[in-house]
């Protein structure tokens, strides 16, 4: 072996105790920061917030006030991105056939109101959005990575008993499977009693 080589190897060997407590304490101010998503079968996180549709004015929602109903609460970066779009787009075009009638669908973001109600205009989708500009929503459901000024892509379906009944952590807005997952997930969720 080389000199070079050995070299490398042994800053190599020096340096990775330093590098994995570094990734060990940022890993854990971003979880003390990020609460965990809640997991299936726990009670949903409660909350309040503001949301909107192509009307433009301003919906309080709660969960409380739509507990008998299944509700599909979908974490999203930004309005109008690329994966966004396609997932939106998804909800809306397969709207009956995935969600129907008697679901609740809340896509929300960090995005304003008035971003949320322009592009539902436009892309005339049929589901209200929520404005979490301070990310409070998203804490509670664990959608914030510590340093990000977005959310991460997750998705949870909320039982009519109010529990978690299907989560999608890392959710493929490309992905047919992720979908047909979805659907499948609804499909039971609104058969529980």
């Amino acid at each position: 072996m080389g000199y070079r080589k050995q070299t490398i190897l042994w800053a190599a060997a020096l340096l990775t105790p330093v590098v994995g407590a570094r990734a060990q304490s940022q890993s854990g101010a971003a979880s003390a920061t990020s609460p965990a998503a809640p997991a299936l079968g726990d009670m949903a996180p409660s909350f309040q917030a503001t949301a909107t549709d192509s009307s433009g004015r301003a919906i309080p929602v709660s969960l409380s006030d739509v507990r008998g109903k299944v509700v599909v609460l979908a974490f999203y970066p930004l309005d109008r991105s690329q994966g966004c779009t396609a997932e939106l787009d998804k909800f809306r075009d397969e709207f009956s056939s995935m969600f129907g009638r008697d679901v609740v669908v809340w896509p929300t973001s960090v995005d304003t109101l008035a971003s949320h109600a322009s592009w539902a205009k436009e892309a005339h989708f049929p589901f209200a959005m929520i404005a979490d500009p301070q990310g409070q929503v998203a804490r509670a459901y664990g959608s914030v990575t510590a340093g990000r000024p977005y959310f991460n892509r997750t998705l949870f379906v909320i039982g009519r008993d109010g529990r978690i009944a299907y989560e999608g952590l890392r959710f493929g807005a490309l992905s047919e499977d992720a979908y047909r997952r979805l659907a499948a997930a609804i499909t039971a969720a609104k058969a529980a009693q």
